[in-house]
């Protein structure tokens, strides 16, 4: 790691926009370690399996008509610093849209490029695998991307003592859940970026649009939920020990690493995962995997966040 380095890109960061965005990517680059792309004979291939597998379990369990993405990466953690902050410039863009010209002075620049710097080295050490709809995307070429972070998922496999393939084919499982819902929901991605582009807009003006964030928090709550259901039906193996130890390592980071879960949102997704699972389960007990699918027919048939809470009003809404 290079700290000098990452401040010096800090400290000259320049342009028109709220944050330069290669300063942020170098800067981010510089105090992390990117890891080992070393990879074992047969482990390319090993991660091509997982995801194919994950596809077929999935459309057997969910009827799910969708394929994986294109492009399945296998990445080292500068390779993902690299692939998201374009996403993070295009979901910022709709917000500096927004704003006057001149809004951004350099000293606010510094102050968010260096917020961007943290965010990107903290997501960069610890995202294991991630699902990408590429959301906001200017061009039809643009599909959707599937990352594994090599480095993170070894190394919290030797930190947890489980065994690093059967960990690294739970993520693969996890990940491909997500595609098969937006496989399942085209409707799903501009749906996301609707309510995005709802609440910055609103942001940017001062005031602060309630409706819009809960109804992206109840979107994501229903993402994430009915991931944690398939791979529930889907998952080839025993993977409660796998949860328990990663929730538990969750639990016991450092008082810093805490506040920057919480500053970037971590524990409102995990929040998410507990609250979607436990509707999903509902559904499930009280009619069959089949209904629970019946989110995916439309916006309207998304559950609203009274109805999270209480399944049995969505039941009665959408299933009689």
């Amino acid at each position: 790691m290079n700290l000098y380095r990452s401040a010096r890109a800090v400290a000259g960061a320049s342009g028109d926009d709220m944050i330069d965005w290669e300063s942020a990517a170098d800067a981010a680059k510089a105090v992390t370690d990117p890891g080992s792309l070393d990879l074992e004979p047969g482990e390319r291939e090993a991660y091509a399996r997982d995801v194919r597998d994950a596809r077929e379990g999935i459309r057997e369990v969910s009827g799910a008509a969708f394929d994986v993405p294109d492009t399945i990466e296998v990445q080292n953690r500068h390779h993902w610093i690299d692939a998201n902050i374009a996403t993070f410039e295009r979901v910022m863009g709709t917000l500096q849209h927004q704003l006057p010209d001149g809004a951004f002075p350099g000293v606010a620049r510094t102050i968010n490029t260096g917020t961007m710097t943290v965010l990107l080295a903290f997501l960069g050490r610890n995202v294991l695998g991630q699902y990408d709809p590429l959301l906001l995307a200017e061009t039809p070429e643009d599909d959707h991307a599937l990352y594994f972070v090599r480095p993170n998922i070894l190394s919290a496999a030797e930190s947890l003592e489980v065994d690093p393939e059967r960990f690294r084919r739970w993520i693969a499982f996890h990940e491909v859940t997500h595609a098969a819902e937006f496989g399942a929901a085209p409707w799903l991605s501009d749906h996301l970026e609707a309510r995005m582009e709802e609440g910055i807009s609103t942001l940017s003006e001062g005031s602060f649009d309630r409706d819009a964030f809960r109804e992206l928090d109840a979107t994501m709550t229903v993402v994430e939920g009915y991931a944690e259901l398939l791979m529930d039906h889907a998952f080839d193996g025993e993977y409660a020990d796998l949860r328990r130890k990663l929730d538990a390592r969750r639990q016991g980071r450092g008082p810093l690493q805490q506040l920057l879960r919480r500053l970037l949102g971590l524990g409102l997704k995990e929040r998410q995962y507990q609250r979607g699972k436990q509707f999903f389960e509902t559904v499930v007990e009280r009619r069959d995997l089949e209904t629970a699918g019946l989110v995916w027919e439309g916006p309207d048939a998304l559950p609203t966040q009274d109805e999270l809470d209480a399944p049995g009003l969505w039941l009665e809404r959408v299933d009689p």
